[in-house]
């Protein structure tokens, strides 16, 4: 059970639910790292007086550093120093929930330190997979996903005896804010309606990327790599009430699947008290107050992302990354309303259709299509 932990990416979703289950838990929080957020991560500062703290904004860590500067919360920067964080020594788990792939180079530090990592950062596996999990095997760091969906895989995962006995993993959606809706609905949608999820609280980028059903392409390319099986034996339902949050099925055809409310509090707990289970702050699921529990096929031709992903990790070698920098470049510029929503599949099809390096598993390669993928985007738009 871990005591010592650093979390990359506090000011976040994720991370401020995980220091609710620190506080419950009792752990030391080593250090602490944001991007921007200096006044929440202030905040975070003063309540678990970490050792260390950082942030990935140069003149945002300038700004911490004078906010707390009467405590004994040593501030660093820059990538650097978020990476510095993450490979403490006195970390036992270190917890990414970084967004994109910018979390991708301090989970190899932490692993290269030897410390169990708790994912809830999904592009490091879709854009790094093969190298991640390959040098976790070799420092012999556990994976622990954090994740919703791979979290409920993982537990149920725990009833199998062999390999050979799984035939398939069922990814839940909830299917977003749009779900029902055609081509020419999504074709005007703006920025305010794709940020409104109907069960999740997230940031805007992973909104986003729900209402586009990226989110669960990334997430079959994640399972892929969490869980060593081909892309061809992950399903996707779309289950609106996000009360099953996936399942897996036997070659017996017994389908297993993990039930509780939508609170991420339950797989954020399960990944750092991994293999002991404790009660958690999140309220208990009361099946009577979910009458209804809904099941839908995937609209493929409206959504067309969860298809790249799938054709991405299928085609291999930096099809994923690429895939994933594409997204984050067009996310960002719907966000910005320089797009339109079906634009983000647009470009991302296109990012992969006419990248030039599609082969290469070390570091520098994957950020090098991670920035070619970004370019095709920009080009592409003309921003």
């Amino acid at each position: 059970m871990s005591q010592k932990l650093t979390i990359l990416g506090s000011t976040g979703s994720i991370g401020t639910q995980a220091l609710d289950v620190v506080t419950k838990r009792g752990y030391e929080v080593v250090a602490l790292t944001a991007s921007k957020n200096v006044a929440e991560i202030e905040k975070q500062i003063r309540q678990y007086k970490p050792r260390y703290a950082a942030m990935a904004d140069e003149k945002a860590a300038a700004e911490l550093k004078t906010l707390v500067a009467d405590t004994d919360t040593k501030v660093l920067s820059g990538m650097d120093g978020v990476c510095e964080c993450a490979s403490l020594q006195e970390n036992d788990t270190v917890l990414n929930s970084v967004v994109g792939i910018a979390g991708l180079k301090p989970t190899l530090c932490a692993i290269e330190q030897g410390k169990n990592i708790a994912l809830a950062n999904k592009e490091t596996l879709v854009a790094g997979g093969e190298l991640v999990m390959g040098r976790a095997k070799e420092k012999g760091v556990a994976i622990l996903p954090v994740d919703s969906e791979h979290s409920a895989i993982f537990q149920c995962l725990q009833g199998m005896n062999k390999k050979d006995e799984l035939k398939s993993i069922i990814l839940t959606a909830s299917g977003g804010p749009f779900f029902g809706k055609t081509k020419d609905e999504l074709r005007d949608v703006t920025v305010a309606q794709a940020l409104k999820h109907p069960n999740w609280s997230m940031g805007a980028k992973i909104t986003v990327d729900s209402a586009t059903m990226m989110n669960k392409g990334l997430e079959l390319i994640e399972a892929v790599w969490l869980f060593d099986v081909e892309p061809s034996k992950i399903d996707i339902v779309v289950h609106r009430e996000s009360i099953i949050h996936s399942l897996i099925e036997y070659n017996d055809n017994s389908v297993i699947a993990q039930l509780g409310v939508p609170d991420m509090r339950i797989p954020i707990q399960y990944a750092l008290t991994y293999p002991e289970r404790f009660e958690s702050p999140v309220k208990k699921l009361n099946l009577w107050d979910y009458p209804n529990l809904t099941f839908f096929r995937p609209d493929y031709e409206t959504f067309r992302c969860i298809d790249l992903c799938r054709e991405a990790i299928t085609r291999g070698g930096l099809y994923p990354c690429i895939a994933n920098g594409a997204n984050e470049m067009a996310n960002e510029l719907f966000r910005e309303g320089k797009i339109g929503f079906l634009q983000i599949a647009d470009l991302v099809s296109y990012a992969m259709e006419n990248a030039e390096n599609t082969v290469g598993g070390s570091l520098e390669a994957i950020l090098e299509a991670d920035r070619n993928a970004r370019r095709l985007v920009k080009s592409k738009v003309e921003v």
